[in-house]
């Protein structure tokens, strides 16, 4: 069977990457073509409607039956992809996957070929089409396909951000001991919209609340400050007030260096409220006041899961894809390359700042994302290294 011809991702690296931001729609390109976040304004969209058809005319959205709800999305939307396609046409594409997994051994090249070069939104509409082609779900045929890591690595990708996340939650929670890095993670690296889709998504899936859950596995200190983040109530806000920033950080002196043992409760409800643009300068301040850096005090003040959540959300004020980049080179440095990391932060940030990680990966590194997957010796080889690789951008 002949091997679908497949256009290769545009990608371009989001500028000023912002956690306030939530999960793109990925319609940007949809039919449409790629362009900048900066770009895609409403005098685009005007100029660009113009040359649309209806379905029944043949034109771009030749297939979809929600053209309106397509519109309404993209012209609502403010996500800037690292993943998608200028050529992309639903229907051709689930028709070629279809194909391909009836004989998977001789052409599971398309199915990654084409699932690795979508976003997420198009891949819905690949499952659309797919169901309709062969009466069946798309994730259900993968799974009965495809084995091991290569599975699970597509099956992530035409999951719901919100619910790949929650079952990452539900994992690590049910190994808490050894996986208490990925609740703090995921829970600080999310913002309030992500955090209560995540929510929603966990309550669907496990008909149990995410912070019921938090509560019974999890205790004292580390408890209180992994519901801070749950319950989704961190200032989002981008002004900063230095007045306010100056008396935080007297607090923050005031309860840990300057007295006898620390006051717990003051760190984890500035550090876990307050909005990283006012942290970053509350860290200023508290480097004036105590001549430390602020993690250098949450070091000699506290220990155990509460010390690596604090010291989390530190690393990611101050940078949040070097913290994701330090995850991976710690992955991919194990004896045995931690996959479910891989897969996990390679899957959830490729459509946010997965080119901002490979380039911090690159510059404290010294070498590409791409080349360490490429040259790890633990298994990460075949057609779940060509995923990856094909995920990951080839210049960074």
């Amino acid at each position: 069977m002949g091997e679908a011809q497949v256009p290769g991702p545009r990608r371009w690296s989001p500028k000023g990457t912002d956690l306030r931001k939530g999960w793109g729609t990925g319609l940007k390109r949809t039919g449409l073509g790629c362009l900048p976040a900066g770009l895609f304004c409403a005098s685009h969209l005007r100029g660009l409607r113009s040359c649309w058809r209806r379905p029944e005319s043949g034109g771009l959205f030749k297939g979809c039956e929600n053209l309106q709800l397509v519109e309404k999305q993209i012209m609502t939307s403010k996500w800037t992809e690292t993943i998608g396609t200028t050529c992309f046409n639903q229907l051709t594409d689930a028709d070629a996957i279809h194909k391909s997994i009836e004989k998977i051994r001789e052409s599971e090249r398309t199915v990654i070929s084409i699932l690795t070069a979508r976003s997420y939104a198009q891949r819905q509409l690949i499952a659309v089409e797919y169901r309709k082609i062969s009466g069946k779900e798309l994730k259900d045929d993968l799974k009965t396909d495809l084995t091991g890591n290569f599975e699970r690595l597509l099956k992530a990708l035409i999951t719901s951000p919100a619910l790949f996340d929650a079952k990452q939650l539900k994992k690590a929670m049910q190994n808490l001991r050894n996986d208490a890095n990925v609740l703090i993670e995921i829970l600080i690296t999310r913002n309030n919209k992500q955090l209560k889709e995540i929510s929603q998504s966990y309550f669907t899936e496990y008909k149990k609340s995410l912070v019921d859950d938090i509560t019974s596995q999890t205790s004292g200190y580390f408890r209180k400050g992994l519901l801070f983040l749950a319950e989704a109530k961190r200032d989002e806000s981008l002004e900063v007030n230095k007045s306010l920033a100056k008396k935080d950080a007297q607090s923050l002196y005031d309860a840990g260096e300057k007295k006898w043992g620390t006051d717990e409760d003051k760190f984890l409800e500035i550090l876990c409220l307050r909005s990283f643009s006012q942290l970053r300068l509350i860290f200023e301040e508290y480097k004036i006041i105590s001549q430390r850096e602020i993690e250098d005090s949450i070091k000699r003040e506290m220990s155990g899961h509460l010390a690596e959540l604090l010291l989390a959300i530190v690393n990611c004020v101050k940078n949040t894809p070097a913290f994701f980049a330090e995850k991976l080179y710690k992955a991919l440095k194990d004896t045995e390359t931690d996959k479910w990391a891989l897969n996990r932060i390679i899957i959830s940030r490729s459509e946010t700042d997965l080119l901002d990680i490979q380039t911090e990966y690159k510059k404290q590194y010294g070498s590409s994302l791409h080349t360490a997957i490429k040259a790890s010796q633990s298994h990460v080889c075949g057609r779940y290294e060509t995923v990856l690789m094909n995920i990951c951008s080839k210049d960074n």
